[in-house]
């Protein structure tokens, strides 16, 4: 029941942290609450969410052949997670999150293609694929003495943390929607990548300190 628990409770947090970011999908989102309604913008970040369990499970896929090495090697994973989140965190704080911003005349009037859009922007990023290696190194989210059905558990609890986030902002959103500020992105962007610098720096020292003391 603990190992349950355990891969769970970080598969939650991998879902929301990957969904998290103001790119383009978070925008395209967001407009979409403004002008077309919550559930349009609902279903683009359930396309979006399909597209990182795809891109999870290829990333679990691709590590599961290599799971001693991530055993012997599991603190250097970690301060390699660790800087990728610090590195991911700065980018944040430098990015335009209205660029690639699509104009409301380009807008699907369907569920389906709202789902099809979101899925599509979010796979045409294979980039993701390092940030997603860096969340399950930072996570420790692939383990030795995990069975099949932990995974099972864990990939679910990453698709249902995608679809909280993406149910929350645009909840939030529809209801501040004749107060919401655009240029509010930005502290939004700030925020986000001030919490995964905040944790990009903790996994690095605690990883650089236990590394050195096994080394000594």
């Amino acid at each position: 029941m603990g190992s349950f628990l355990y891969i769970i409770i970080r598969g939650l947090a991998i879902g929301v942290l990957i969904s998290a970011p103001m790119g383009p999908i978070g925008m395209l989102c967001i407009q979409r609450t403004l002008n077309k309604g919550r559930w349009p913008a609902f279903f683009t970040g359930v396309g979006a969410a399909l597209s990182d369990i795809i891109y999870c499970l290829l990333t679990g896929l691709c590590m599961s052949f290599i799971t001693d090495f991530i055993q012997t090697n599991q603190l250097i994973l970690q301060i390699l997670g660790s800087v990728v989140l610090g590195v991911f965190a700065v980018l944040l704080f430098r990015q335009n999150p209205a660029r690639g911003l699509s104009t409301p005349s380009d807008l699907p009037n369907t569920y389906w293609k709202d789902f099809g859009s979101g899925f599509l922007l979010t796979f045409s990023n294979p980039l993701i694929l390092f940030f997603i290696i860096g969340l399950f190194a930072r996570f420790n989210f692939l383990l030795p003495e995990f069975r099949y059905y932990h995974y099972i558990a864990g990939y679910t609890a990453i698709f249902g943390g995608a679809l909280l986030w993406w149910y929350s902002i645009t909840y939030f959103v529809n209801k501040v929607r004749t107060h919401f500020n655009v240029r509010s992105l930005w502290l939004i962007n700030r925020i986000i990548g001030g919490v995964l610098l905040l944790m990009g720096i903790v996994g690095l020292v605690m990883g650089v300190k236990d590394y050195i003391l096994i080394s000594e």
